[in-house]
């Protein structure tokens, strides 16, 4: 582990091009939503420079970015920590994901066609791959790949914009569930498949409700255990 806490292996490297703050901006935020950085760790500006290999000044910039938008707590004196979401800034979410996924696969059911149905069976078996092999970090990435399939297959630019402003928490969320979830969650997308194959937006529509439903409960059991 190296000082921060993050794993060896854990940076990712900037993509390039674009504004250096905002490459370090995107660095820090996947590795929040993937936990490398876990909720309350403490940032400290000058170790976080040196694993991405760039100066202090866009890590300052980024984070001040990060505190804006509610990932990262500046504490006078103290300094930066990741945010520790509370269970009711978690339920909030999850609740509004819930409404927007739902409509999502109701959406993509009316509109099912063969392309879609078999795009969406492929990453499911990747997702399944994912969860026989242990690989929660492979199984969060094709959670997330499936669900934005089903969004896009939905067919609806605004309804995919605001999925797309809390696809970046409910990674955060989902992915210390994920191995609690594990081969039920599939089992569930697999389900899922099968009713929009069917063209049957209503049991599509209770299903996707019923899966996003089982998460949320699930992010809650895990903080009470």
């Amino acid at each position: 582990m190296l000082s921060t806490g993050l794993p060896q292996g854990a940076v990712p490297k900037l993509e390039r091009p674009g504004p250096l703050r905002d490459r370090v901006y995107e660095a820090l935020l996947e590795l929040i939503t993937t936990r490398a950085l876990q909720p309350g760790q403490h940032l400290v500006e000058s170790e976080l420079a040196g694993h991405l290999g760039v100066s202090r000044q866009p890590v300052r910039e980024a984070l001040q970015r990060l505190n804006t938008e509610g990932w990262v707590d500046l504490r006078p004196a103290q300094g930066a920590f990741v945010h520790e979401p509370t269970e009711e800034e978690a339920d909030q979410l999850l609740t509004v994901r819930t409404l927007l996924e739902a409509e999502a696969a109701r959406l993509a059911a009316a509109g099912a066609n063969s392309a879609g149905i078999a795009a969406l069976e492929a990453l499911c078996a990747e997702g399944e791959k994912a969860v026989e092999a242990d690989d929660v970090d492979g199984a969060v990435a094709m959670n997330a790949r499936f669900h934005a399939k089903i969004m896009e297959l939905a067919g609806n630019a605004v309804l995919a914009e605001l999925a797309a402003q809390v696809d970046r928490r409910v990674r955060w969320y989902y992915t210390p569930v994920a191995r609690q979830r594990g081969h039920q969650s599939w089992i569930e997308h697999r389900e899922l498949i099968a009713a929009v194959a069917d063209r049957d937006e209503q049991r599509a529509t209770r299903l996707m409700r019923d899966h996003t439903e089982h998460t949320r409960r699930s992010y809650h059991a895990r903080s009470r255990s």
